[in-house]
């Protein structure tokens, strides 16, 4: 973590100082850049990004009275997790919550089909996916990670509770402010009163039943699987081994169990198979109860016992996929609009709870989302980027849903006898290995747009896939040889990262590879980094270049590199030591070797601020890496530098 940048700062270097009056947060304006409805997962994760940001004035707001105390969801992917590493607080969850390290199968014992028996057991996630686990732990504490982000930025941004939205309209002929959003007070005390606001953009992120949703028109459409189950968190006394391992359990005639243990070392999570349901039947009107999700547990459960001390939350639900046909306001086929109002999470696709997606996907959204909003209010990027939200997410979401139904209904089919190869494993745990890659947030890649560019030269760095996150792998940073994640620099600050894993050889050498390619980047007129960083901004403000070189870490100085791998910063103008790394030492693999690059070319990869790999390039080639920044970027024409400038230490070294 760096800070100290400009000038000596005490205290917690995780709480910013607030920018000038924004030391506390007064009434909700009368015009607003961005109002966000909805304080669930994508409503939070979209509210922290924003508030990095104060002069884009975000406001959230929320029907309900205060912060979620008890949540729903609880599975965190490890893509969720790479991404809390960039919003700063992954460490956090990594201390509170389950790790979900295996998962166990659980059969009808062939011998007494009335009892289960374990069938077999995996590692819950496939080996070398990511640095990062699969995690439990209440949705309520991811809440409160991001809300801890909001306090603490310099927006000092703080949900407005007790609001919710009564009407949403867009002025499509207006350029300032075009939408206006009718909000009234849920407390009782203040019922009717209503308020008017204006806003540049709206997202809406306000769940199945959202009023945004309702108000651009836009409509959930999906179907049923006619099926309920129940979901219960409770503290138990159980001689069931795998209490404490997430569990998949099919019974012979009883129905099935999802065990998910929860964080703390004695909560457990129960989905719990129930009835049938008719056509257009809702879960609602069987009422089921408590003690009934408790009496079917301990049957399918058998032959162990299952006595239930406490209960923290329980709710029964019937499965259902739903989706809208786009996530934003722009009617279908109509290519003179751009968006202003947005639609996120559970106002845009719903599916069951089951392959732990519901909560992640949401956020995926909203980090997909806010970036480009950010980039678009500050002046970084044009407006025309806006549409690919709902491109990219929305064919996201109709993976997931189709995953989501095939997975559900598997669940619910009875137990069949393996067929083939002796030994074979029940259906449930092969699809469960064979998408692995979908229930851990792998899956998502994005087609190629201005934002991600053509595989043309994907061979560079063959493990870098074009439109996928960024796969992260250890080096050794070469001023303090320190051994980090390489994903773990990609932070939610809108900045782009240019990696260049420099060919082979001396990277010092006059004439290298890498000295071309810094040259470029700080005299070439066509540079983008020149091109899109605006005046006045520290070098990296906008692209920020990492270099990852060969050679190891004692045997090259920081200072004999070229001067924009050790750029001069801030008020003060101090060196930033934290842009090269190395490889590492001994015989572990290094990068190069894990994501397949070219030493002999060596690569160029781009990376988006929410972590997908946006183009891969031969190292040499700097016109596909100035065409493919002019798609995305405005322009800001800093000036060209005249001349290097040497540091001192090379100088009196000379």
């Amino acid at each position: 973590m760096q800070y100290h940048l400009n000038g000596f700062r005490p205290g917690d270097p995780e709480v910013c100082d607030a920018a000038p009056g924004r030391d506390r947060q007064g009434p909700l304006p009368e015009t607003l850049d961005v109002l966000i409805v909805g304080c669930g997962p994508a409503g939070l994760t979209l509210a922290a990004q924003l508030s990095a940001f104060p002069e884009i004035t975000t406001r959230i707001v929320e029907r309900l009275e205060g912060p979620l105390e008890k949540g729903q969801a609880d599975g965190i992917s490890c893509r969720s997790m790479e991404m809390f590493e960039a919003f700063g607080f992954a460490e956090k969850v990594l201390k509170q919550s389950y790790w979900v390290n295996e998962t166990t199968f659980w059969t009808p014992d062939p011998k007494n089909p009335d009892q289960i028996l374990r069938n077999s057991r995996i590692w819950d996630v496939e080996e070398g996916l990511s640095e990062m686990p699969h995690v439990i732990l209440n949705q309520a504490r991811v809440h409160d990670m991001f809300l801890g982000v909001m306090r603490n930025s310099p927006s000092r941004l703080t949900p407005d509770y007790g609001l919710k939205v009564v009407d949403l309209t867009v002025d499509t002929e207006a350029d300032d402010h075009p939408v206006t959003v009718i909000l009234e007070h849920t407390d009782p005390a203040r019922a009717g009163e209503r308020r008017d606001v204006r806003a540049r953009y709206v997202v809406g992120c306000d769940g199945a039943r959202s009023s945004v949703r309702r108000a651009i028109g836009r409509e959930l459409r999906g179907d049923s699987a006619n099926q309920a189950w129940g979901v219960m968190d409770v503290l138990v006394e159980t001689d069931f081994p795998d209490i404490r391992r997430k569990s998949l359990i099919q019974s012979a005639n009883e129905g099935s169990i999802v065990i998910i243990p929860r964080e703390g070392g004695y909560l457990a999570r129960f989905y719990i198979e129930l009835d049938q349901l008719d056509p257009g039947e809702r879960v609602a009107g069987r009422n089921i109860t408590l003690d009934r999700l408790i009496a079917a547990a301990q049957r399918i459960l058998a032959p162990y016992s299952f006595e239930v001390k406490e209960t923290a939350w329980w709710s029964v639900y019937e499965i259902g996929q739903r989706l809208t046909d786009k996530f934003d306001d722009v009617p279908e086929g109509d290519g003179n609009r751009l968006p202003r109002v947005f639609i996120a999470g559970d106002a845009c696709h719903t599916h069951s709870p089951k392959a732990g997606q519901g909560m992640n996907v949401s956020m995926g959204d909203a980090f997909n989302l806010g970036w480009k909003l950010a980039s678009v209010l500050k002046g970084l990027s044009p407006p025309e980027i806006l549409p690919s939200y709902s491109a990219e997410r929305q064919s996201i979401a109709q993976d997931l849903i189709a995953f989501d139904r095939e997975w559900a209904q598997i669940m619910s089919e009875r137990p069949k006898p393996a067929s083939g190869t002796p030994g074979e494993a029940p259906k449930f745990q092969r699809y469960f290995i064979e998408h692995g890659r979908n229930t851990a947030g792998m899956s998502v890649t994005y087609a190629p747009s201005a934002l991600i560019g053509e595989a043309s030269s994907q061979d560079a760095a063959a493990g870098f896939e074009l439109g996928a996150r960024f796969h992260s792998a250890p080096v050794l940073r070469l001023a303090d040889a320190k051994r980090v994640e390489l994903g773990h620099v990609v932070k939610a600050d809108l900045r782009w990262r240019l990696f260049a894993f420099a060919p082979e050889g001396d990277p010092t050498a006059t004439g290298s590879a890498l000295s071309h390619l810094c040259d470029f980047l700080s005299r070439d007129p066509s540079s983008p980094i020149l091109r899109h960083t605006p005046k006045g901004a520290d070098i990296d403000a906008v692209i920020d270049l990492r270099a990852i070189l060969q050679v190891p870490h004692t045997a090259i100085d920081l200072p004999s590199l070229p001067e924009l791998l050790r750029p001069r910063k801030g008020r003060l103008g101090l060196v930033d030591h934290e842009k090269v790394f190395c490889s590492l030492p001994g015989d572990e693999p290094d990068i190069f070797d894990r994501r397949g690059i070219d030493r002999v070319q060596g690569a160029l990869v781009v990376v988006r601020s929410d972590q997908h790999v946006a183009l891969v390039s031969s190292f040499g080639d700097h016109a596909a890496l100035a065409r493919f920044f002019d798609g995305c970027l405005s322009r800001q024409d800093r000036p060209v530098a005249t001349a290097p400038r040497r540091d001192a230490a090379v100088a009196s070294a000379g």
